[in-house]
């Protein structure tokens, strides 16, 4: 082989290795919804966009206009760049990352039936997603629709009392320091039960 013929060689190469593998933008809308805790319903309120439209989405079925990225980026309060950003490669050196929220420095993100404060918003690709919650919800009835997500779940009562409905399991109620693990593909739903609003602690992973 000529030392031309070896040139082209390496630069086919390099260009291959160069080539940026396509963004599952579905997959992405899927991973910001539910880092959120949104159900397809509440992301459907959020953004103005239909259920089926959403689920289509995310099932890669149909692919988002300009206008429909633009509701879905009013509508998650996300910024352009974050529904387009590409997942990290995975490093075989140890991370050393690291992220501090300060007391009340959260994100909020409310919801009919929830207020959230997102913790450690500030780390992409977590492994879990840490989150405080005031529960404002007071019967099953507040609640469209059964809860569902991929991962699993860890609650924590923080403050005042909490009924956790799971669809396999009777209710139950969770006051100061009690605590709950559950599968997320299981329907679920929390509601206060206590005078004041309870206060959870939440991770989702």
């Amino acid at each position: 082989m000529s030392n031309d013929d070896q040139k082209g060689k390496v630069l086919k190469l390099s260009k291959r290795e160069a080539a940026v593998t396509p963004m599952d933008l579905g997959h992405r809308v899927k991973q910001i919804r539910l880092s959120q805790n949104l159900t397809l319903e509440q992301a459907s309120q959020l953004t103005g966009l239909a259920r089926s439209t959403l689920s289509k989405i995310e099932n890669e079925q149909i692919s988002p206009t300009f206008a429909v990225v633009q509701k879905l980026v009013a509508g998650l309060k996300i910024d352009i760049p974050q529904l387009f950003e590409s997942p990290t490669k995975k490093k075989n050196s140890p991370s050393g990352r690291r992220d501090i929220t300060l007391a009340g420095q959260g994100l909020p993100h409310p919801t009919p039936t929830y207020e959230h404060e997102l913790l450690a918003n500030q780390l992409s690709n977590k492994k879990m997603i840490p989150y405080r919650t005031k529960v404002c919800a007071r019967s099953f009835e507040d609640y469209s629709d059964w809860i569902r997500h991929d991962g699993e779940e860890f609650l924590y009562v923080l403050a005042g009392q909490v009924r956790l409905f799971t669809e396999f399991y009777a209710p139950v109620d969770l006051k100061v320091g009690d605590s709950a693990y559950y599968d997320c593909d299981m329907g679920h739903m929390v509601i206060s039960v206590s005078e004041e609003d309870a206060e959870i602690l939440w991770v989702t992973a």
